[in-house]
């Protein structure tokens, strides 16, 4: 009999195993990092977008505070930004015009013989150095995505956080006042108000934030609605935890995975939404300088020098993909049932080794 039973318990054992192999005794969040870089996508894509983060940033500089309005530099004699500038490597800026070096104002780039020359995405009419021109206009999308992932995602965790743990008079009234917020057309009510209190990265961005959170919102409440009625807050209910403590120590670290997954998401939504109202002429206005902005510029010249159009639609094509791959590696890392288990047939292949062997008994 016990023959009989060892084999059956020595399966389960390493059934058990294969399954849990990965994560026992392992910490949440190193379960979560270890399943995220193993999705391959996830991992490039962060890399991508981390290099175009500081190649934006490092090259061109930015500015810090000011009006943002273009002033006679009195100690140059130049044009500059009003603000904290800080300089970065490139010797060409967005807003000067400068001598046109190639004919037409061609890219100086040549990748077949690693040559970069000076202007390596080109120039328009006027001279302006079209790879200053895209950076900025990173840096303008990339500040615009974060604000919005950010406030969005603080308003849409309250709103679903409180209606869906309160219930009754309050849920109702916040998923009502919702519902009033998913009815209006965000690019149309984006564009009235970018026009009246836009106009720079910053003040769009609080804009689109303040009308994007309530997809998150109704998802945050759902998971709340399952997870106030598990014993974890019974128990803590019955230690006496105020429903503050309850909310934010033992429900919301639970939706967390939720949360991520679906704030990158918004972030993903917000530089397609940012490059359209710039490029209505709705969103960031000159100076200072947007991708959309860029393409609404020079729309007139798509069949003439094509090049004006390439690499701004190519980093917001690249800026959108990855920051959606990344998302689909959050959500693979943060939900178990999108786990990937390792490639083996262990199971399997102790099943066949235990038929051959009672054939062979």
């Amino acid at each position: 009999m016990a023959k009989k039973r060892e084999p059956n318990e020595t399966q389960l054992n390493r059934e058990i195993t294969i399954e849990q192999r990965e994560t026992e005794g392992l910490s949440l969040g190193t379960i979560v990092r270890r399943r995220f870089f193993r999705h391959k996508a996830a991992v490039v894509s962060l890399v991508v977008l981390g290099f175009v983060t500081l190649l934006a940033f490092t090259s061109v500089g930015t500015v810090i505070g000011g009006s943002g309005n273009l002033i006679n530099d009195p100690n140059t004699n130049r044009l500059a930004i009003d603000g904290f500038r800080i300089e970065g490597w490139w010797a060409y800026n967005w807003y000067e015009n400068y001598d046109v070096q190639n004919q037409g104002g061609q890219p100086t780039m040549d990748l077949a013989n690693f040559t970069i020359g000076e202007h390596p995405f080109g120039q328009d009419t006027l001279g302006k150095d079209i790879f200053a021109r895209v950076m900025r206009g990173i840096q303008q999308s990339l500040i615009v995505v974060l604000i919005v992932g950010v406030l969005s995602t603080v308003i849409g965790v309250i709103v679903g956080s409180v209606a869906g743990y309160f219930r009754g008079r309050i849920d109702s009234f916040l998923m009502r006042a919702t519902d009033v917020v998913i009815i209006l057309p965000l690019l149309v009510v984006g564009a009235v108000l970018s026009r009246n209190f836009g106009g720079d990265a910053v003040s769009l961005a609080l804009l689109l934030g303040a009308l994007a959170w309530t997809g998150l919102a109704r998802l945050v409440r759902a998971e709340f609605l399952a997870l106030r009625e598990r014993e974890f807050v019974d128990a803590a209910r019955v230690a006496g935890a105020s429903s503050f403590r309850i909310i934010f120590k033992h429900i919301l670290p639970n939706t967390i995975g939720v949360i991520v997954v679906n704030a990158t998401l918004l972030m993903a939504a917000a530089i397609l939404i940012e490059t359209s109202l710039s490029f209505l002429g709705f969103g960031i206005v000159a100076p200072d300088i947007s991708l959309g902005q860029i393409i609404s510029e020079y729309n007139e010249a798509f069949k003439t020098r094509p090049w004006l159009f390439w690499y701004p639609g190519l980093f917001i094509v690249i800026i959108a993909l990855t920051i959606n791959f990344i998302g689909d590696g959050l959500r693979d890392a943060f939900d178990p049932r999108q786990r990937r288990l390792p490639r083996t047939d262990g199971a399997i292949n102790d099943l066949k080794k235990l038929i051959r062997n009672r054939k062979a008994n």
